[in-house]
């Protein structure tokens, strides 16, 4: 279980390098950013939340030492992977940012699912290839799972974007 679970990040991070482009060279020969200075890079975003794969569940939780839910969890990635801050619930986390059409997700992005009979109960980070970082209640410890799962399918609500 656990040599599958690092090639699944291996492979995540090997698509995730090959989906962007090399920097342009500027005027003066040096590379140029490819984004706007101060813009947060989705890549980071990504190999943070991988980074916590395995961190303990606990309801409230907003930090990997004492536990993550799973809107502490983007909370404290996009806190220190981006530098943006995001507070509250799923549901309040889905209230804001930019709704984006499912089959336009880019790493980095959101992922809004109905798991408790409620509008937007669980929030997950899309790391590209139909996979997600999320903090479930259920096996108590942060995983990838597949946007296509027949469980994630069924309960998938929105996707939104706080990147670019």
């Amino acid at each position: 279980m656990r040599v599958q679970m690092l090639i699944t990040c291996a492979t995540v991070l090997l698509l995730v390098a090959c989906g962007s482009a090399p920097p342009a060279p500027d005027h003066a020969g040096k590379a140029a950013t490819s984004r706007p200075a101060g813009s947060p890079n989705r890549n980071d975003v990504v190999i943070f939340a991988l980074g916590l794969i395995d961190t303990d569940y606990r309801f409230g939780g907003k930090n990997p030492e004492a536990g993550l839910d799973c809107s502490g969890m983007v909370s404290y990635i996009y806190g220190r992977a981006a530098g943006i801050k995001i507070a509250g619930s799923a549901a309040d986390i889905a209230r804001r940012g930019r709704q984006i059409d499912p089959a336009s997700l880019r790493p980095g992005d959101l992922v809004f699912f109905n798991t408790r009979n409620a509008s937007f109960s669980h929030v997950g980070i899309y790391i590209g290839d139909d996979r997600f970082v999320h903090a479930p209640s259920t096996n108590g410890r942060v995983r990838i799972d597949r946007l296509g799962a027949r469980y994630f399918a069924r309960h998938f609500e929105m996707a939104r974007t706080y990147l670019d």
